[in-house]
């Protein structure tokens, strides 16, 4: 797609006219037009402002480089590579201080990339390890859901989850097809009568003890590498006291 009708694109998705771009990213809403039109050609440091200012991942900032004429600016690398040292050493820190309670790494699709080890114990029992995909767990009609008490609910949460994500990247058709699906399989979806509670939990069981967990993101928000902009940090906590004395004592 030429530069014009992508950066058009884009605008619209995040719901911008072009006097909001133009003043989100310190440019005239008349340049916008002109660039939008094709009367004018951006320079490298523009197509980069326009995708911050935008909100643009970075393997389509690279897209939008390469329809301006330019070389892409942003590289994908592995965790396991020599110069992501440091950065693998802090979601191995991140993910160990963690215990007792379960955490885990995983990127844009939702395949595992890290576990500390209650999170292993905890997954391990379903079958799942890293290198395996959330997705395809949420899908399978497998000891993974069998576990999860309060299915419906997750799987609502899940799937309004994967489709705040999906807008986010400006679309991710592998995220919408997943929640897509989920909702079909749980319709009606679980919407509560009366208040909602402080936040979601999820309850998950394990032989005959109930784990009552909630969950916080970390991401590195500095990332210009693909992956690593991409990769999220899960925390689960423990939403009672029941549940910590369990996970403490294991």
């Amino acid at each position: 797609m030429p530069f014009a009708d992508s950066l058009k694109d884009w605008r619209r998705r995040r719901g911008l006219s072009q006097l909001r771009l133009g003043l989100e990213a310190d440019v005239s809403a008349r340049h916008i037009a002109f660039l939008e039109t094709g009367r004018s050609n951006p320079t490298r440091a523009m197509v980069i402002r326009l995708s911050e200012a935008l909100g643009v991942p970075r393997p389509e900032r690279n897209a939008l480089l390469e329809a301006a004429g330019f070389a892409a600016a942003y590289r994908r690398r592995e965790l396991d590579d020599a110069e992501m040292a440091s950065i693998r050493a802090a979601v191995d820190w991140t993910l160990a201080r963690h215990a007792p309670y379960p955490a885990f790494a995983y990127d844009r699709h939702w395949r595992l990339v890290a576990l500390n080890d209650p999170a292993k114990r905890l997954l391990g029992a379903a079958g799942i390890a890293v290198g395996a995909s959330l997705l395809d767990a949420f899908l399978t009609h497998g000891p993974f859901r069998q576990a999860i008490v309060n299915w419906t609910e997750v799987a609502t949460h899940i799937s309004a989850r994967l489709k705040t994500e999906s807008r986010h990247l400006g679309g991710d058709p592998d995220l919408d097809a997943v929640a897509d699906r989920l909702l079909c399989e749980i319709s009606p979806p679980y919407y509560p009568a009366g208040a909602l509670p402080a936040i979601f939990t999820t309850r998950f069981q394990v032989g005959e003890l109930v784990l009552s967990l909630f969950s916080t993101i970390a991401q590195f928000g500095s990332a210009e590498d693909i992956a690593l902009a991409e990769l999220k940090i899960e925390l689960l906590f423990p939403a009672d006291e029941a549940t910590a004395l369990i996970l403490q004592a294991d």
